[in-house]
């Protein structure tokens, strides 16, 4: 696409933002409980139209060249991201569930589900590349060194008597089968020949032949088009994929092409950028420094002069922290700015006590006042105060100052805008200049100081030391002599940092739940789908690690529990997180962990340098497997050697120190959380996603999706829909597993003589054991003993009597 197509996408998408954020206030005012679902269907339609920006922008910032732009756009991509965490956040909060009916809405809205789709920033991966290459390099370094497996460990040993007998088998094989299909066409050529001697040969006259030879090929004929007319609108209707797959592979490469040269035009760009940056800070120190400095010497002196004759003192030179002479620079008389300065001293002391006078306050009122509250506390639904929509809104203004207005034809080529520029320049010079002169000034106040008062016999006043913020408590650091280098090295020495594989977010595959409003009137609880899983991972996951804006802005979430049976996919969904943002991935996973730093002593150790590695190598991911045995209500005989739960406090302390910012997510994978104990395990795993089996929708998917995987073209001939029945209760790795078992490459060379069928696949799904209904069962119940099922499960139980209560009043009534 062109520039001009970009632009318009741009304003079209900052017209959208203006609709968005005229919205965003009416959300703020508390509602009662009694409508929820009205609050939560705004909540929602707010939701929807944040992605649907999100994905518009990142478009945009991916194929903008203009540079000056593009720090616009990113600063508003960071924005929505961020907004759209919070809206997930305050629907969590709302509906008591990670999972959210969204069909009503989409419906009204008039959007598909692809419009539910999370989208992914691109320069998650663009921007980091090279720091990513990097690392890769490191690791494949350290790896190197450690011991490799010989060709011996690899292959084993043959003798070569038994090699040339191994041969002679395969190749007598081979040459029997071949005398096998040769006898067999003999065999039925000799079968044809005597029926047709038993039969004895019909004898048709010219014309007869002729008319029986046109009924047959005029019916194939019309066979034919028949079948192609079908196809052609099962085609347009989008119920048969399209067979023509070169061309279309074709335009898609064209366009990724197209991309990649725009991105190109990027680098470009932002170098000649850098340098007119550099080179316009330069030319305005130098010609417009100096005059900047010495009028604000003037007017600075100019103050202690008035304020002298105003009030018989020189004032108190403002605080760096304040602005320093940036105060004395607004449009304020000496005596606004010396009575300003009092007036926030004399605050401070009131509010000190003030401070105290409610504390006491609040000790005395404590019973049915703070109970009276609690109850309207709760009863009432309201949006928290956002971080990002302050940030949109400078982005928004900006954008209608700057941008809005401005006549794009000037700069064809894209080049960035040196007016903008120098004025941007101006600003941060003019910042410079005012530290060196508040410096200076300083001291000269001081020295006049020191001479008036020695004239006059005032005693000076030594300046007031601001109180400094209590910091927090901070972690004591057990490798203050230890480099990053050998920490990381040694974390790869011992398996605890890996190299994660390569897999898309979007191979995760399943689709999502088209009935849950309806389920939800019929009084069922609807389970997550797996879109729904995967939407969740990218929310919680990818687009927190992947910016440092983001995840600064966005509700803190240190660390996230899958919990699902066998072959849901949870280590997939675990390698897709760091592939997606680029992180590292540490395993501290009790099985991992065994025989390695031992002692208690040695728990501490391994997570100390863990976390401290992760937060020098952001974005990082610290996976457990098997999360359950850290918390083991009684530990096995077995498992007592490895001590499961010897890392247990030392990973609660080490979560807690996870400030905004440190883009270090903790994932904990789980197939049995029924055997550990439900406070530890909720106190360290903030958010808990359930992974129920899939249902028929992503079944379907799932089979088309891997089938297609493997090379073959799914055909009518084949019926996804009965496989898809048929494998109720199985997971996606088994389903994996069966697809393997069949499509080996010998069965993939006969697919041209004998296409696939869906009978192939039951007899190896037969010998899989499907997740039984009662083991679902017992995840479920698990689930609804969690803080946030036990909240959902109860506000299930108030509407269902709420709704019976209403129907007995109906009744009553007739």
């Amino acid at each position: 696409m062109s520039e001009g197509t970009y632009q318009r996408l741009w304003e079209a998408s900052h017209v959208t933002l203006q609709e968005l954020l005229d919205r965003e206030q009416p959300l703020l005012e508390p509602v009662p409980d009694r409508e929820r679902q009205s609050f939560q269907y705004r909540l929602s339609a707010l939701y929807l139209h944040y992605l649907g920006l999100l994905r518009q922008f990142d478009t945009v910032y991916d194929q903008m060249v203009q540079p000056q732009k593009r720090r616009l756009l990113r600063r508003l991509l960071d924005g929505v991201a961020g907004r759209v965490l919070e809206l997930k956040d305050e629907l969590v909060r709302t509906d008591l569930c990670e999972s959210h009916c969204l069909d009503r809405v989409l419906q009204d809205l008039k959007l598909t589900p692809a419009d539910l789709e999370v989208p992914i920033p691109k320069y998650f991966l663009l921007e980091q590349s090279s720091t990513t290459k990097e690392r890769g390099l490191m690791l494949a370094e350290i790896l190197s060194r450690m011991e490799p497996l010989t060709a011996e460990d690899i292959f084993p040993g043959i003798h070569r008597t038994e090699a040339i007998i191994l041969v002679q088998k395969v190749e007598r094989a081979r040459q029997g089968r071949l005398r096998a299909t040769f006898m067999r066409e003999i065999r039925k050529e000799e079968e044809k020949d005597r029926k047709i001697q038993e039969d004895g040969q019909r004898k048709f006259s010219q014309d007869q032949a002729a008319v029986t030879i046109q009924k047959v090929w005029k019916g194939y004929l019309q066979r034919r088009r028949t079948q192609q007319d079908r196809q052609t609108e099962m085609e347009l209707i989008g119920m048969l994929p399209s067979p023509n797959q070169v061309e279309h592979l074709c335009i898609i490469a064209q366009a990724c092409h197209g991309e990649d040269v725009q991105r190109l035009r990027q680098l470009e760009k932002e170098e000649e950028f850098q340098l007119a940056m550099v080179k316009a800070h330069g030319s305005l120190t130098e010609t417009e420094g100096p005059d900047m400095k010495e009028k604000m010497k003037e007017q600075i002196r100019q103050w202690f002069i008035e304020c002298h004759a105003l009030t018989g003192r020189f004032p108190d030179y403002p605080d760096e922290s304040l602005g320093g002479s940036y105060l004395i620079f607004a449009d304020k008389t000496p005596e606004q700015v010396r009575l300003e300065l009092e007036m926030q001293e004399s605050k401070k002391k009131e509010q000190s006590k003030e401070k105290e006078k409610n504390e006491q306050k609040k000790k005395k009122k404590k019973g049915k006042e703070e109970k009276s509250k609690k109850g309207d506390a709760d009863t009432m639904l309201q949006v928290l105060p956002s971080k990002s929509v302050p940030v949109i809104n400078v982005g928004h203004e900006e954008y209608k100052n700057l941008w809005k207005t401005r006549n794009e034809s000037v700069h064809p080529s894209q080049n960035f805008d040196s007016e903008t520029l120098r004025e941007e320049k101006r600003k941060e010079v003019e910042m410079e200049i005012r530290v060196q002169v508040d410096e200076l000034m300083r001291q000269e106040l001081k020295n006049l100081r020191l001479a008036v008062d020695r004239e006059e016999g005032r005693p000076l006043k030594a300046p007031k030391k601001k109180a400094g913020k209590k910091m927090g408590k901070k972690e004591k650091d057990l490798t203050p002599d230890r480099s990053l280098d050998s920490l990381y090295e040694e974390l790869v020495i011992f398996g605890l940092l890996k190299k994660s594989e390569a897999v898309a977010l979007k191979d995760y595959v399943g689709d999502c739940l088209y009935l849950g409003s309806t389920l939800s009137l019929a009084n069922k609880l609807p389970m997550p789908s797996l879109f729904d899983i995967r939407q969740n991972m990218a929310l919680y996951g990818v687009l927190r690690l992947g910016s440092p804006d983001i995840h600064a802005m966005a509700p803190l979430i240190r660390s996230i529990l899958l919990v699902g049976p066998p072959g849901m996919g949870k280590k997939m969904l675990v390698k897709a997180v760091c592939t997606e943002t680029g992180a590292n991935l540490f395993d501290l996973s009790p099985d991992n962990l065994k025989g390695k730093y031992p002692g208690k002593a040695g728990a501490q150790m391994v997570v100390h340098m863990v976390f401290k590695v992760a937060r020098l190598l952001q974005p990082s991911v610290i996976w457990i497997g098997n999360a359950e045995k850290n918390f083991y209500k009684k530990v096995p005989k077995e498992e007592r050697e490895m001590d499961p739960k010897r890392i247990k406090k030392d990973l609660t302390k080490a979560l807690r120190l996870l400030n905004p910012g440190d883009r270090v997510m903790l994932i904990g994978t789980t197939a049995r959380p029924q055997l550990a104990e439900m406070k530890g395990l909720c106190k360290v795993y903030e958010r808990i996603l359930f992974m129920p089996r899939p249902d028929y929708a992503s079944r379907y998917v799932l089979w088309k999706h891997m089938i297609e995987a493997q090379g073959v073209q799914v055909t009518q001939g084949l019926d996804i829909s009965a496989l898809a029945k048929v494998s109720d209760g199985y997971t996606p790795g088994h389903i994996l597993q069966a697809i393997q078992s069949v499509l080996n490459e010998w069965r993939l060379l006969q697919l041209s003589q004998r296409p696939l069928v869906a009978s192939e696949f039951l007899g190896h799904l037969a010998k899989l054991d499907p997740v039984y209904k009662e083991e679902e069962e017992s995840l479920k119940d698990w689930y609804f003993k969690t803080p946030l099922g036990k909240k959902s499960l109860k506000l299930s139980k108030d509407q269902l009597e709420a709704r019976e209560a209403q129907l007995a009043k109906e009744k009553r009534k007739k």
